[in-house]
């Protein structure tokens, strides 16, 4: 299995940041793009081209929800949980 921190360091992955757009404008990893949990449905077609995926949210309960959801889809994708533990791992 590939180490979290070394996924979040390659230029291929693609962070997704499930809260809420209001949440993400108050911080967000650097990079990282927002897709609301209840908005994850609609955009399948764009997870399906990114090679690399890791959600994060709050505290990783969303993300976890999101990426059960994502996985049932045939998606490869891993649970980063908090915004703030990616971040960390990202830049260090």
């Amino acid at each position: 299995m590939v180490q979290l921190a070394e996924l979040l360091k390659s230029e291929k992955t693609k962070i997704v940041d499930v809260r809420s757009h209001q949440e993400f404008m108050g911080g967000h990893v650097a990079g990282s793009i927002n897709i609301p949990l209840n908005e994850i449905p609609q955009h399948l077609d764009e997870f399906r081209k990114m090679e690399h995926i890791v959600l994060c949210c709050a505290s990783g309960g969303r993300s976890g929800q999101a990426t059960m959801f994502l996985k049932q889809n045939g998606i490869e994708c891993f649970n980063g949980g908090s915004w703030t533990d990616v971040n960390y791992y990202k830049n260090n």
